[in-house]
């Protein structure tokens, strides 16, 4: 049965192709529809008027009559549909109107007849979408569809192919989703046939590559089913170039040798201060990397102390890591060393490549390298650090302190922002590493690293684009489960690419399908540069959430209701209270507090309260996550607040009892230390801010959820 609708829409396309067209007519999408089960209207082609009239006399009721022409995409802008035609006069009267409309939009359009289609009853209208993505590929769309489809641009997407449940799952993804259940009395409609259709849309778009858009625009969805209204199919015009994909083994084997080298290699070291290739020289050196350095300069002999070499080939012994820090244009040659010597990775500083407009000379390295077996980092970046390994092979400053956060950047000055950042904030790296150009390595095979690393507790990306979204969902997908993966994605606001034949094609901006496609792959996605820094930094501190009850313990009303407000945001769920734990929290708190849900324990109150109140959170099974609110006072000093807090949550977990815990602080800057505190000691603490310790904890639910600790999906 497969085989023979494949055959079937196999040929069509080729005839469609045969004659050098791109657009489907609307009775060619039919034999499409039918191939693969899409529900759509009885219809018929009529070639002339006695045709039309017989047709509508076979539907026994109201129709639709639209332009059929292989040269006419958009038959509403040509005045050739009609809706609700019903009797032979205005039937009659209809085709001509159509015709006549069709001639005047284009004399040239070859109009091989009119379309009579099955008037469907009223109902929900959507749309059911797919595109061809340049980052992830096929991509499936579904939103409200209609007239509401360009105004409202309430649409969801996922890759292609998907199966039933997540098909269904894109119901309930879009804002609009309570319509599709039913509103002022109205049955809601049949969701499984709406899934029905985007599965086969996403089945039908996998099995024939050449297929750029389809596009079901109206799909009228009622409480019997779904039916697509119209149909429209675009063939590409180009085939994609296919990128070369490595293996997991792969990938990790050369990952293994550039992230913990035994011997590196430095390509254009120098003793002269100033340059690149000594400031590379001197982090290697300086920052007590344990393995071989061999410097290489044909005009050296000797750099900081060690024997330099005319060449990399002249360098005994196996070299893991070649770090290049020549002009661009020596690269090349270089690069044919290198792969002479059989070094596995090469980690390119210079810029002038493809950034400058030299593609070629980008292009010209990739495919030195791709012959010689060689995995390229970068060109055009900062280098990368190691810090287990004590490697800095980079120009910048050096970066020490071992922790369990792994972070990536596209760009030079994002990377040392996030230096900063974790020097700053005592932040503990397993590495930080630059991607600029990515000709060759890029977040897809970091990833694959990274989610294997036993150094590494949290990922942090910064991305311009993918090269190969597929690859990256698909590394996602591994990692996830096992440790978070934040991705900050610049050019939100930039411009989609957007194809003319469709609205599915329109509506699929580049953003709006990244963010629906990050979600999906379990990603966390970062608003901002400081969020994922911040994301980065806590994620690890926090122990997974088990269930959905977040309790908010706040000293001051103001901070409880902004509180409140921040986990209504975040997506997270408030705790009804039961009576039996309101009565134990009011034991607690004086009679002009508020017990329910924030506890309001009030400001005046001494450490004892605080401390009270933070047991009882944690004691019972029923809460699953403490947010605290504290106010700077001289009867609660803030590292008094800070030491009893950490105490008891040390305590609890002493006893087993882990629950995620984070911590608003408001009051004079001695907070700030009291926040340091309670972040070494296992509590996300943020001074001056009710905002950002709950989005700390909304995302590592988000991660929670997504890596199946606790019930339903992303």
């Amino acid at each position: 049965m497969a085989e023979d609708r494949t055959a079937k829409v196999r040929a069509l396309l080729d005839a469609v192709r045969a004659e050098g067209r791109t657009a489907l007519t609307a009775p060619e999408g039919k034999v499409i529809a039918d191939a693969y089960g899409v529900a759509v209207p009885g219809e018929e082609l009529a070639r002339d008027v006695d045709e039309a009239v017989a047709a509508a006399a076979r539907f026994g009721g109201p129709v639709v009559m639209k332009i059929v022409s292989p040269d006419i995409l958009h038959k509403t802008d040509a005045g050739g549909v009609v809706v609700g035609v019903e009797g032979a006069a205005d039937v009659r009267a209809a085709f001509c109107r159509i015709v006549e409309n069709a001639r005047a939009y284009d004399p040239r359009a070859r109009v091989e007849g009119v379309q009579v289609q099955e008037l469907l009853p009223r109902g929900q209208e959507v749309i059911v979408g797919a595109v061809t993505d340049p980052t992830f590929g096929k991509v499936v769309a579904f939103g409200l569809g209609g007239v509401l489809v360009e105004v409202l641009k309430d649409v969801t997407f996922r890759l292609a192919p998907v199966d039933a449940d997540e098909a269904l799952s894109m119901l309930g993804s879009i804002r609009s989703a309570e319509i599709l259940s039913g509103v002022r009395g109205q049955e809601g409609v049949d969701r499984w046939a709406v899934a029905e259709q985007i599965r086969r849309v996403s089945e039908l778009v996998t099995d024939f590559p050449e297929i750029a858009e389809v596009d079901l625009n109206p799909v009228i969805a009622t409480p019997q089913g779904a039916v697509a209204a119209d149909i429209r199919v675009l063939l590409s015009t180009e085939t994609p170039k296919k990128r070369r994909r490595y293996s997991r083994e792969e990938i990790l084997t050369s990952m293994r040798r550039l992230m913990q080298p035994r011997s590196v290699a430095v390509i254009g070291a120098s003793n002269e201060s100033g340059k690149i290739g000594n400031s590379v020289m001197r982090n290697l050196v300086d920052g007590g990397f344990a393995g071989e350095i061999h410097p290489v300069n044909p005009k050296a002999d000797d750099i900081l102390g060690r024997k330099a070499y005319k060449s990399v080939t002249d360098v005994p012994g196996e070299v893991d890591v070649a770090v290049f820090a020549i002009p661009a244009r020596f690269v090349a040659a270089a690069l044919e060393e290198v792969g002479r010597k059989r070094i596995p990775n090469a980690v390119l500083i210079p810029s002038g490549f493809a950034e400058t407009g030299e593609h070629a000379l980008q292009a010209e390295i990739v495919a030195i390298a791709e012959r010689n077996g060689i995995r390229l980092l970068g060109p055009n970046i900062y280098g990368y650090y190691s810090t287990w390994q004590d490697l800095c092979a980079t120009f910048c400053t050096p970066y020490d302190v071992k922790g369990g956060v792994a972070l990536t950047s596209q760009s030079g000055g994002i990377g040392m922002a996030i230096l900063g950042f974790a020097r700053t904030t005592k932040t503990g790296v397993s590495a930080i590493v630059g991607l600029g150009n990515k000709s060759d390595l890029d977040e897809d095979d970091l990833l694959t690293w990274f989610g294997e690393d036993s150094h590494t507790e949290c990922i942090a990306m910064h991305l311009e684009d993918l090269k190969d979204g597929r690859a990256f969902v698909e590394a996602a997908r591994e990692t996830v489960p096992k440790k978070p993966v934040v991705v900050l994605k610049a050019g939100r606001t930039a411009a989609g690419a957007k194809a003319a034949g469709s609205h599915t094609g329109a509506l699929a901006g580049d953003d709006a399908v990244y963010d629906d496609i990050l979600r999906q792959a379990g990603v966390i996605r970062a608003p901002g540069l400081n969020d994922m820094l911040e994301y980065a930094r806590a994620l690890p501190v926090l122990p997974a959430p088990r269930g959905d009850n977040v309790v908010i313990i706040t000293g001051a009303g103001g901070s409880g209701v902004l509180l409140s407000d921040a986990v209504t945001d975040n997506g997270l769920s408030l705790m009804e209270i039961p009576p039996d734990l309101d009565a134990a929290f009011r034991e607690f708190i004086p009679p002009f507090g508020a017990a329910g849900n924030p506890v309001d324990i009030t400001g005046g109150e001494p450490p004892s309260t605080y401390e009270a109140t933070i047991r009882l959170g944690l004691e019972d099974p029923r809460v699953h996550a403490l947010v605290l609110g504290y106010w700077h006072t001289i009867v609660t000093p803030p590292m008094v607040f800070a030491e009893l807090t950490a105490r008891v949550v040390a305590e609890f977990r002493e006893r087993g009892v882990s629950k995620p815990v984070v911590a608003s602080l408001a009051g004079d800057v001695e907070v700030e230390e009291a926040c340091q505190y309670l972040f070494e000691h296992g509590v996300v603490a943020y001074p001056y801010t009710t905002e950002r310790p709950v989005a700390v904890l909304g995302a590592k639910y988000r991660w929670a959820r997504a890596a199946g600790l606790m019930g339903g999906g992303s």
